[in-house]
């Protein structure tokens, strides 16, 4: 079988850390990356330092449950998988050495570079056609041991479709996803992350955008132990236009993080992101990081993100960073917001006001937060499942019903 070499897109001096420079007034030796798409990117795990968990992408996560993961061995072997497909879409294994794999993006940690070099065929959907086309692809019974995949959803120009990645059952799962949207394309992508309680997944997505083209990423994360899906979008065509949705409940004990970076590459480009969680149960935690790039290249950008979060019980931690960089004054719009705190007492008293109790206006309040990113899926039967599912979440604990002090 043949395979693509490994590649690097940055070189970097022996001993200093990879995208560092020093500050001016010092020198120091050693400094954070400042900027996403200054990070280094390659193919090749062995091209990345020994994670330790103090580096910037990797200090909120909890890395020694993941050590499998990041040091491997993978099995990177083809899995079982259920496609369910309409006219106009196909879903086949290829070869890794295959030309389309790689046009998205490329690793910007070690977890993902050891899942890309171990990965032995890559599952290309090919969305095509002047209908519109679904695809739901689930995978469930991946077992315990550590494993690597890699997925490439390729929109052909000027095609409407529907990809939904379901993921159940038990898993120890690292993975890339890459989404190319040709010109002119509709592209809407939700993974679903509906694992079992022990399971742990590691997914890095990476979305390339032509002109005029549009792209709608949801990421639902309701279960597993740890759960860290990491989407990146670049605009890379004028006119191109990306919304990052996400939706997340975390219970007791679990980790549901998500690091997001958006790239306005070209000119009049758009993006939107809005992610809500929920937390509730000792041990709780949440983590999300939003960066947004507006390069020189790109005026006209209208951009937005926000992450909203809202605690249910004590014993919870969510932690929100949302960053933006402009290197261009010429922009239509820009801005990022980031909130996190309990119940609205107003809501709550407008609710019981009209004769409803307690223990049901909480309830109605987390679910009417959540459901309003569920809804913009645009895709009835799946919204309506994936709400149901957010029900069930809301009754698993007390927390919902009881008030917190």
């Amino acid at each position: 079988m043949s395979a693509v070499a490994p590649t690097t897109t940055s070189t970097t001096p022996e001993g200093v850390q990879h995208g560092a420079k020093a500050h001016s007034d010092g020198g120091w030796g050693v400094v954070p990356v400042q900027t996403r798409s200054e990070r280094f990117r390659s193919t090749d795990p062995a091209a990345f330092p020994a994670v330790t968990g103090r580096e910037v992408d990797w200090k909120l996560s909890p890395v020694e449950r993941l050590r499998p993961l990041i040091d491997g061995p993978l099995d990177g072997s083809p899995y079982a998988y259920l496609a369910r497909e309409t006219a106009g879409a196909t879903v086949d294994w290829v070869d890794r050495s295959d030309s389309r794999v790689g046009r998205a993006g490329q690793p910007e940690d070690k977890a993902s570079a050891s899942a890309w070099a171990a990965t032995e065929k890559v599952l290309l959907v090919t969305l095509s056609g002047d209908e519109p086309s679904t695809v739901t692809i689930g995978r469930s019974g991946l077992d315990t041991a550590p494993r690597a995949g890699h997925t490439l959803i390729h929109a052909t120009a000027n095609s409407t479709s529907l990809v939904v990645l379901r993921n159940t059952g038990a898993a120890q799962l690292v993975e890339n996803v890459e989404i190319v949207v040709d010109d002119g394309a509709h592209l809407t992508v939700v993974t679903l992350q509906e694992w079992d309680d022990e399971a742990i997944h590691l997914a890095s997505h990476f979305a390339t955008i032509g002109r005029d083209a549009q792209l709608k990423h949801f990421v639902v994360s309701l279960g597993g132990s740890v759960v860290r899906v990491n989407p990146s979008a670049h605009l890379a065509g004028q006119g191109s236009d990306a919304e990052l949705y996400g939706v997340y409940f975390a219970d007791a004990g679990q980790h549901l993080e998500q690091q997001v970076f958006v790239h306005h590459d070209a000119p009049n480009s758009r993006s939107r992101v809005n992610y809500k969680g929920a937390l509730q149960g000792e041990g709780a935690r949440t983590v999300w990081i939003g960066d947004v790039l507006i390069a020189r290249t790109a005026p006209g950008t209208d951009s937005y993100e926000q992450n909203r979060n809202l605690v249910l019980s004590e014993g919870t931690r969510a932690d929100s960073i949302p960053n933006l960089e402009i290197e261009t004054g010429d922009i239509a719009g820009a801005g990022h917001a980031s909130a996190t705190g309990r119940f609205d007492d107003e809501h709550l008293f407008y609710l019981q006001s009209r004769g409803i109790d307690e223990a049901e206006a909480r309830r109605l309040v987390v679910l009417g937060f959540l459901s309003e990113v569920v809804q913009k899926i645009g895709e009835p039967e799946l919204q309506e499942r994936l709400i149901d599912a957010l029900e069930v979440e809301l009754t698993s604990g007390p927390s919902v019903a009881e008030p917190t002090a």
